[in-house]
């Protein structure tokens, strides 16, 4: 894992940009937050593809849903809070019941949006939008991730939720490293215990093995960058494999990572799962990593499960 940081929100405002030379059909909606979400850039570089919808993201919606049957494809960008949350019924009713193809890009997600507060901290998105018929759910961990995912969801005829960061994060694969949709990464082989992440607490996942392979506890880090569909026989084989399974997102524990990865455990291969995320309450006004701290989502947190 690299020093070097990334927010994933960039890495999207700038693949974009690359994608809109490669194809003139892709058209892009924002909600008044192009300067926070990034496609900013987009509207630089194609001014007449780019459709700034104002403070009414549920319209934002039904327009992209419209636009989609004409031929375009758009990607909608605002606050996850705005985007899973206001805009819920639309997406909903007109994008997924009938299964357009419109790519929701949500950042400033989780409670790492720091001082903006409980009403902005998105920590309910990616139990919303899993449980939404056609809609698959994808949350990134890095740049080369997120570069990778905002190019492969255009290859995908359907309706996406990609679920972006404001805070940066380290720099974690490298321009080889390949992905699939559906498909976790794995990282490390060690068989004392799985730590599944999701999004901005990959690295704290990371953190935490470096650290613990010190003290001689060897685990191994899965990246399921995909909750929707999840990886299952990754879940199966980490359940076989490894003494311990620990789950840790930026999300409420209720219906986010931890949840889908408990349900394959209790129908596949029973197993105890320790979930570590927001547990069941809303955010706080802070830093984001005075917030992390806070609900006990960091590298620091993840070694005191071992060490205790």
């Amino acid at each position: 894992m690299k020093e070097e940081k990334k927010a994933t929100r960039q890495s999207y405002g700038e693949t974009l940009v690359k994608l809109g030379k490669e194809n003139k059909d892709i058209v892009v909606f924002d909600a008044d937050l192009a300067g926070a979400t990034k496609t900013e850039m987009f509207a630089k570089e194609f001014p007449d593809r780019f459709f700034d919808m104002g403070i009414a993201e549920q319209n934002m919606m039904s327009t992209a849903a419209g636009m989609s049957t004409c031929g375009k494809i758009p990607y909608v960008s605002t606050f996850a809070v705005f985007a899973a949350g206001r805009a819920y019924d639309q997406i909903r009713n007109s994008i997924c019941y009938p299964n357009l193809n419109v790519k929701i890009c949500a950042t400033h997600a989780g409670v790492t949006v720091g001082e903006d507060g409980a009403t902005h901290q998105m920590i309910e998105d990616l139990s919303l939008m899993r449980t939404l018929p056609n809609m698959k759910v994808i949350c990134t961990s890095d740049d080369i991730e997120t570069k990778w995912a905002v190019e492969e969801i255009y290859k995908i005829n359907g309706p996406v939720y990609l679920r972006l960061c404001r805070a940066k994060s380290n720099i974690i694969y490298d321009e080889s490293t390949k992905f699939e949709i559906g498909k976790a990464v794995q990282i490390g082989e060690g068989t004392d215990a799985t730590i599944f992440a999701t999004g901005i607490v990959v690295q704290e996942a990371i953190k935490a093995k470096e650290e613990l392979k010190n003290k001689g506890i060897d685990i191994r880090v899965i990246d399921v960058h995909t909750i929707k569909p999840i990886d299952e026989e990754m879940i199966i084989k980490c359940a076989k494999e490894t003494k311990r399974l620990i789950s840790i997102e930026d999300h409420n524990i209720i219906g986010g990572l931890g949840s889908a990865i408990s349900e394959v455990l209790v129908e596949k291969y029973p197993a105890k799962l320790e979930r570590m995320g927001i547990k069941d309450c809303f955010g706080k006004s802070g830093k984001s990593e005075e917030l992390m701290k806070y609900f006990k989502i960091t590298s620091q947190d993840i070694i005191s499960k071992f060490l205790r």
